[in-house]
């Protein structure tokens, strides 16, 4: 079995695989917040990185990304510019992706900035054009980057976005577990990106890739398939009490200054009523842990109201902890 072994050089600086990576990056941002569909000739004067004097070098260029996106999951769908349906752009489909258009105002925007500019991808500074798509920021944002060195990760991204493309299967150590691995799709969830598909062995997982160590790619492309009804973006719990060998549903009553917040965080399958002072919430919970460790963020302004279970459990931390 040939294996491919990239050098940290390799996966941190692959200017190659950066510059797909942004393309596809500037692409998204473009389309989640313009807010209606856009022609192919729109994209190519529009989004960075398809700066091609040449019509079929472009066409070539785009073709390829919208492939690339579909096999990571996210789908391009066309639709009417206008009620004449004469001409048709292309979107992304309601539900095809997680980021909603945010509607940035200038302070969110500037601080969305700050934040860019504060993380270094592989050591270079993050460039401005996702963030010009999503509105720009305002004229008094400038200076240097802050040196946040992302690093080592972003090196594994690049590699695990190769496999994901060619459907190659990876060997790397999870908590010093050798894990060999299809790869169906990359996941960015609460601060963290996630490899999902299915160990060689059959078993669906999800692994962080933060600790993922000892990475290779084999030789073989197009070693697997994945499978028609595998969802990438399902194949990570909303919130990270969803997923546990745990069944209940926590009824909780969170008071009205901490209700956004709450609505936030809670995940979809969560069912809401408004209260007089607040809101009422059922949650399901299958990691009571995980669970607590999150309402313990609210202090006293979360009430578990039922199972008297989990209040117990709760009351039991919050007694061990002072």
């Amino acid at each position: 079995m040939q294996r491919i072994h990239l050098s940290e050089s390799q996966r941190v600086h692959n200017p190659r695989v950066s510059k797909v990576i942004e393309r596809i990056l500037n692409l998204l941002a473009f389309l989640l917040t313009v807010g209606r569909p856009v022609s192919a000739e729109e994209i190519r004067f529009t989004v960075a990185g398809y700066e091609q004097s040449e019509d079929e070098a472009f066409r070539r260029m785009f073709e390829r990304d919208k492939e690339l996106l579909r096999q990571l999951g996210i789908s391009l769908e066309l639709q009417a510019t206008d009620a004449f349906e004469v001409e048709y752009g292309y979107v992304v489909p309601e539900g095809g992706y997680e980021l909603p258009d945010p509607g940035l105002t200038d302070e969110e925007r500037a601080a969305l900035w700050l934040a860019a500019q504060a993380v270094r991808l592989g050591g270079q500074p993050s460039g401005p054009e996702a963030i010009f798509k999503l509105g720009g920021v305002p004229g008094s944002i400038g200076g240097e980057p802050l040196a946040a060195n992302l690093g080592e990760e972003v090196g594994l991204l690049g590699d695990l976005f190769t496999a994901v493309v060619e459907h190659r299967i990876v060997d790397f150590s999870y908590r010093d577990t050798p894990r060999a691995f299809k790869s169906y799709g990359l996941v960015h969830r609460r601060g963290h990106w996630y490899l999902v598909g299915s160990l060689v062995s059959g078993d669906i997982r999800a692994f962080r890739v933060d600790r993922i160590s000892d990475l290779s790619l084999r030789q073989a492309a197009g070693a697997f398939e994945r499978p028609a009804d595998f969802s990438v973006e399902g194949s990570i719990p909303d919130a990270p009490w969803e997923a546990g060998p745990e069944d209940l549903t926590a009824e909780v009553l969170f008071d009205a200054e901490v209700a956004w917040w709450a609505r936030r965080e809670m995940g979809a399958n969560a069912e809401v009523t408004e209260e007089a002072d607040g809101i009422r919430a059922r949650i399901p919970v299958a990691h009571v842990d995980a669970f607590i460790g999150w309402l313990l963020g609210f202090v006293d302004q979360a009430e578990v109201v039922s199972p008297l279970e989990l209040r117990e459990r709760l009351l039991a931390r919050v007694g061990s902890a002072s």
